[in-house]
């Protein structure tokens, strides 16, 4: 299911007006969906924030002022969402301030980033079962952890290249 409109507009011909009251819970909303899902929750505020902007980025400050919290709360949000790839830290030519901004193509640089998470911990899974034994119910359990992890890592490839080749399509 494609959400995105038939005819793609050029957005600097029209002006979008917005109900902040509205984006506000919405951020929070979608904040609340991720912190449920397992994302620290000042975490999922500054995401949902940023995804939010039309720049899609946005200083520390912008985003304590924006969020109500303190420029600390953000310090650790944004280091976390830089660690996981969602979000990169710039600074402008001339400015004094970092700008944390949204990934390009976020989604599939944060799955690439994850291949290379379960190709780790496949491998840590496979060194279980050789400790093990694979003849023990414990290494019985880590040879089908390393199954999944392997079969996963064969299909995702092929899943990021269908995406890519529908997604430029959709940019067409």
């Amino acid at each position: 299911m494609s959400i995105r409109p038939q005819s793609q507009r050029d957005p600097g011909t029209e002006t979008v007006h917005r109900d902040e009251d509205a984006v506000r819970h919405y951020v929070e909303r979608l904040a609340l969906v991720l912190n449920e899902i397992g994302v620290q929750r000042m975490s999922a505020r500054v995401f949902a924030t940023l995804m939010t902007t039309d720049s899609g980025k946005m200083t520390a400050a912008e985003l304590a002022e924006q969020l109500s919290v303190s420029p600390a709360a953000i310090s650790g949000a944004v280091r976390f969402l830089d660690q996981i790839g969602l979000v990169a830290k710039e600074r402008e030519p001339g400015a004094r301030r970092d700008h944390y901004r949204l990934q390009d193509d976020l989604w599939y640089a944060t799955f690439l980033k994850r291949d290379r998470m379960m190709t780790m911990w496949r491998d840590a899974t496979l060194e279980g079962v050789h400790v093990l034994g694979p003849g023990t119910p414990a290494g019985k359990r880590l040879a089908d952890m390393t199954d999944f992890l392997e079969f996963m890592l064969k299909e995702i490839p092929e899943l990021f290249a269908r995406w890519k080749a529908q997604h430029e399509s959709q940019q067409r």
